[in-house]
């Protein structure tokens, strides 16, 4: 088990795994509205039965190496998280992703936690190209891929169904020399 502090305000990072489950399910029942705004990030865990599962998932691609999933706690409350998708170590090629709940907005935890995700991404796994898609109404999430140095790499019109509503997915993305020649992580 490891734990990172993301800080010296308490936060650390720690994996997210299925024992996880009560807690993960009531982080989620606090956050739920707002972190489904625009992601359907563990819609379906409505249950520890549910919960359980999400974070099975998340455990069994870890095993597999195509995706991890990593929680954000501040003062031992679990407050929200960042993983990485459709990870590819043998194409150099992610996809990195985030979400919290509104308690804990405002505070660099996202940011932090992604500078260290990317980082291992980055050196140790060898990943060239790290990704990040959000909703182009999402524009707290749209701020951490531009505080990260990332560029836009272009607009997906209307791919994401998300509520009824088809909403335009921004893709942004930071290669690995341009992740390495950023001073700021």
């Amino acid at each position: 088990m490891y734990a990172i502090r993301l800080g010296d305000d308490g936060a650390e990072l720690r994996p997210l795994e299925p024992w996880h489950a009560e807690e993960f399910l009531a982080h989620l029942d606090r956050g739920r509205d707002f972190i489904n705004q625009y992601v359907p990030f563990g819609s379906r865990a409505t249950d520890v039965a549910g919960a359980r599962e999400v974070l099975q998932r998340y455990a069994d691609w870890r095993a597999a190496d195509t995706a991890s999933l990593h929680g954000i706690w501040l003062d031992g409350t679990l407050l929200g998280g960042v993983l990485t998708l459709n990870f590819d170590a043998a194409g150099g090629n992610c996809e990195v992703g985030c979400w919290l709940e509104p308690a804990a907005t405002g505070r660099g935890l996202i940011t932090r936690a992604m500078r260290i995700l990317i980082d291992w991404a980055v050196e140790q796994r060898g990943i060239h190209r790290v990704e990040w898609v959000a909703a182009a109404g999402n524009v707290k999430s749209i701020a951490v891929a531009r505080r990260l140095g990332m560029t836009r790499d272009g607009v997906r019109r209307e791919a994401q169904l998300h509520h009824g509503v088809r909403h335009d997915l921004e893709v942004w993305s930071v290669l690995a020399p341009e992740w390495r020649a950023h001073d700021d992580h």
